[in-house]
């Protein structure tokens, strides 16, 4: 049968199914057809028109690939090549809108290459797995994206909005797409592994990678359009009318997010508005400058209304322009009153890079909303520069989140320190005699540097000073003591890879010590010389006690608990490693000798009552 006679038989068999006539049905399958291939040329142009980008891409995938078979960290070559990857994509927008020679595309395809080497090389000796790292990482990504969706759209006919708009509706589309070819290919290897053959649990994390890290990108890029290059005709003047054909489509809302946007989102937005107001009139007064968790709340709404306005910047209908013109303005004081609250707060317990960061958005919000309250949406474009800015800010010294936070949080330390006369001849001397506040600001600090990793640069404090072993012995206090009570908890650990030495002993036992206990508790029992043994633990005294008795109740040798935990009671919060000798406990009498090695023991002290627990070896010998 020849091809055309099957394709018509086919055809007429889904239009007897159907109801459709022959002429719709195959309607439909030329338009699905075309659709596909539109994905597919798509996909192909995507690749010519992001090389570079697309390269970063493949070989971030295939590392990953490479660490998930072989656990192997490349955390540092992925991140180089994510920046690499976002810059060149930036790049070849700059390239469409501002140039127009191939000499230059290599030149910005070269600068790409150079960030990432650069990148590599500032981050090839940093602790990746502090938060200095990641922080300037993600804020420099996110600044680049932004200039990727900014770039060719610079003073161009096409505004900042319209760019967003269709990078939004891009990123929905390849997330979808993405989770549908992701779901069927796990549903595949599924089968696969329960019908036919085992798979190797790590196939579908492969099948991850490939899926979203490599192909949802690629088709992100294919719908990015291209936008109006250098006088504006763009790279290709001949096909101009095409493009703006595509462009159009591309930038345009969608009928059902327009509805979302406009019906639901922007009501939804104005009735928090008048809730958020309202609390912060009625407390303006009291909670409000101390209300740290509302914070995240107000950052939250500040983000939402600058999405909105941006999303809604093309809309026509009523509720979409009252919002254009409402929402900032009630924005820029709602944020100056969030600004003040953090620099309270900020001059209580010191600048951390989280403030830091709060502080810079609220000032970039207020900018913001004056941009949207006063220029048109067709300079929205403003927004992406100042965020650009911002950005840039944060990450470079020596006004940068980590330089500023750490020099204030050390300079916060060393000023509470004099204050209560603790420094001397550079070292600290310890008090425990300091009222809560300073006590908090001493241990805020200390831990925030500890977080950063920054403890090394606090001339006064011993080189090798750590948080949980040192904190106690070098500030004459427990970093955790509840402000207000003397509470206070002390661990200590013995090395579990040291042999125990049982020599001279005839029998181990091994228990668990908790006080205050209520009943007698049998740890073991042992036979010797046809007579039985146990030991047993019992309350009592300071801290119980441990005793080695015969049948029939009588008492050969005790051992007071107490003894322990009053060794450690002064120790500092955690002592990871026990001498020898500090674990080594023992009793003996002339009818027979215990030992007990400690492990490990937590004693906790809340100014009434003493709470201990340990997990112990025991040794036992008769005479």
């Amino acid at each position: 049968m020849h091809k055309k006679a099957l394709h018509d038989t086919l055809i007429i068999e889904e239009n007897r199914k159907s109801g459709k006539s022959t002429k719709e049905v195959r309607n439909i399958g030329v338009k699905w057809y075309i659709s596909l291939g539109k994905r597919l040329r798509g996909l192909t142009g995507s690749a010519a028109r992001f090389p570079l980008a697309i390269a970063f891409l493949l070989a971030i995938a295939v590392m990953l690939s490479v660490e998930i078979g072989t656990d192997r960290d490349v955390s540092k070559y992925l991140l180089a090549c994510a920046v690499g990857a976002v810059s060149a994509a930036a790049a070849q927008t700059a390239w469409e809108r501002f140039f127009k020679g191939h000499g230059a595309r290599l030149l910005l395809m070269g600068g790409s290459l150079l960030s990432a080497a650069a990148y590599y090389l500032a981050v090839r000796n940093a602790d990746i797995t502090g938060p200095e790292v990641g922080v300037r990482t993600a804020v420099l990504l996110f600044a680049l994206v932004f200039a990727f969706l900014w770039l060719p759209v610079i003073r161009s006919r096409v505004g900042f909005s319209e760019s967003f708009m269709a990078a939004f509706k891009s990123l929905f589309h390849s997330l979808l797409y993405s989770a549908v070819i992701m779901g069927g290919i796990a549903a595949i290897l599924a089968a696969i592994d329960r019908l036919i053959w085992p798979l190797d649990n790590r196939v579908y994390a492969h099948t991850a990678v490939w899926v979203f890290v490599l192909f949802a990108p690629v088709f992100f890029l294919s719908l990015i359009p291209v936008y109006p290059g250098r006088g504006e005709d763009g790279p290709d003047p001949a096909g101009r009318e095409e493009r703006d054909m595509v462009l159009a489509a591309r930038t345009a809302c969608p009928r059902f997010l327009e509805i979302l946007i406009s019906y639901i989102v922007i009501p939804l937005v104005s009735v928090f508005t008048v809730i958020l107001a309202a609390y912060i009139l009625l407390n303006i007064q009291s909670e409000f400058w101390t209300d740290n968790l509302l914070e995240s709340m107000l950052i939250s709404y500040a983000v939402t209304v600058i999405l909105v306005n941006i999303l809604a910047a093309g809309m026509k209908n009523r509720f979409a322009a009252l919002f254009r013109l409402i929402s900032p303005k009630v924005l820029i004081p709602i944020v100056l009153f969030q600004i003040v609250s953090s620099f309270l707060t900020v001059r209580d317990t010191g600048l951390t890079y989280s403030r830091y960061y709060v502080i810079l958005f609220g000032l970039f919000a207020v900018c913001a909303g004056l941009v949207l309250s006063i220029l048109p949406p067709k300079r929205n474009g403003i927004i992406a520069a100042l965020l650009i800015a911002f950005c840039a800010v944060s990450i470079l010294p020596p006004v940068d989140a980590f330089t500023l936070s750490r020099s204030n949080q050390i300079g916060l330390l060393e000023s509470t320190l004099e204050r209560n006369g603790m420094l001397a001849d550079g070292a600290v001397v310890p008090n425990g005699s300091l009222s809560d506040a300073d006590r908090k600001k001493i241990v805020s600090s200390v831990e925030y540097l500890g977080n950063t990793g920054e403890l090394n640069r606090v001339s006064f404090l011993p080189a090798d000073f750590t948080i949980y072993e040192d904190f106690y012995d070098t500030f004459g206090f427990d970093a955790y003591a509840m402000p207000g009570t003397s509470y206070r908890t002390v661990s200590v650990y013995s090395d579990a890879a040291l042999p125990v030495d049982i020599a001279g002993y005839e029998y181990l036992f091994q228990a668990y010590l908790n006080y205050p206990e209520d009943t007698n508790r049998e740890i073991g029992r042992l036979s010797r010389d046809g007579a039985d043994y146990s030991l047993t633990a019992m309350p009592g005294g300071t801290g119980g006690k441990i005793i080695l008795s015969k049948e029939g109740g009588e008492e050969l040798i005790r051992f007071d608990t107490g003894e322990i935990f009053s060794r450690y009671e002064t120790y500092p919060v955690s002592k990871s490693a026990l001498t020898p000798e500090e674990a080594l406990f023992t009793a003996e009498n002339d009818r027979g000798r215990l030992a007990f090695i400690v492990q490990s023991a937590s004693i906790s002290f809340d100014g009434k009552q003493t709470y201990f627990s340990a997990q112990l070896y025991i040794l036992a010998d008769f005479k």
